[in-house]
């Protein structure tokens, strides 16, 4: 039996964070299963699906990112679960918008979830990398994650929702296999180059420099 966490700060002023894209990556899963009702337990919003025909959890812990690790710590011993049966689905600032990564342990590039997890729990256990990018600048990280997708982000954050959700049963069983299926539905679905809203600030005003530069009105 697999547990997957996604990690997100609980209540309607955070559900649209970019901190918060694990929580919604965990719901396009239970929606697209058919999981079982939301219900209150481990400190956590925790349901049961089954994913390609085997049973699996599904965790929100409600704690707030930097106490995630007592929710999921909480889970693991009611149900005995070694840690490799674990899968965090969480923010990665280190990785270009609309990318995904796994892997099993190495660092925690300054996440408090993930610190929090690896406290309780140990550190070996497999992280779902969903890329936001960076705004360019340390001083920035705060506002960044704890502020909304914006409006031009939200067609590939919902495209890798859905994405994860249509391969999740691969969570566990052949990571590698997940994390291909789901960059060929990104890049099908044209999010290859996918830019932070900075970036994409900066595109367009290198566009209007070079049209400028060619004597053509900027519009």
């Amino acid at each position: 039996m697999r547990l997957l966490v996604g990690l997100g700060n609980p209540g309607a002023k955070y559900a649209g964070n970019r901190h918060n894209i694990g929580f919604m990556a965990i719901d396009a899963i239970a929606r697209a299963h058919r999981a079982s009702p939301w219900r209150l337990r481990f400190q956590a919003e925790f349901a049961e699906v089954t994913l390609d025909g085997e049973k699996a959890l599904l965790l929100k812990p409600q704690t707030f990112m930097n106490e995630s690790g007592r929710a999921v710590r909480a889970a693991m011993d009611f149900y005995k679960l070694p840690l490799s049966a674990l899968h965090v689905l969480h923010d990665e600032l280190d990785l270009p918008p609309a990318k995904l990564r796994v892997k099993v342990g190495g660092g925690i590039a300054g996440h408090n979830g993930l610190r929090s997890i690896s406290a309780h729990c140990g550190n070996d256990y497999a992280r779902v990398r969903l890329g936001i990018g960076h705004p360019g600048d340390k001083a920035l990280v705060h506002g960044y994650v704890l502020n909304d997708f914006a409006k031009a982000e939200q067609p590939w954050v919902e495209d890798l929702c859905a994405a994860i959700a249509s391969h999740a049963g691969l969570l566990g069983r052949d990571d590698a296999l997940f994390a291909n299926r789901v960059h060929i539905a990104m890049e099908k679905a044209g999010h290859a180059e996918a830019k932070t809203p900075r970036e994409a600030g900066m595109a367009k005003a290198g566009e209007r420099a070079k049209k400028a530069g060619q004597g053509e009105e900027p519009r």
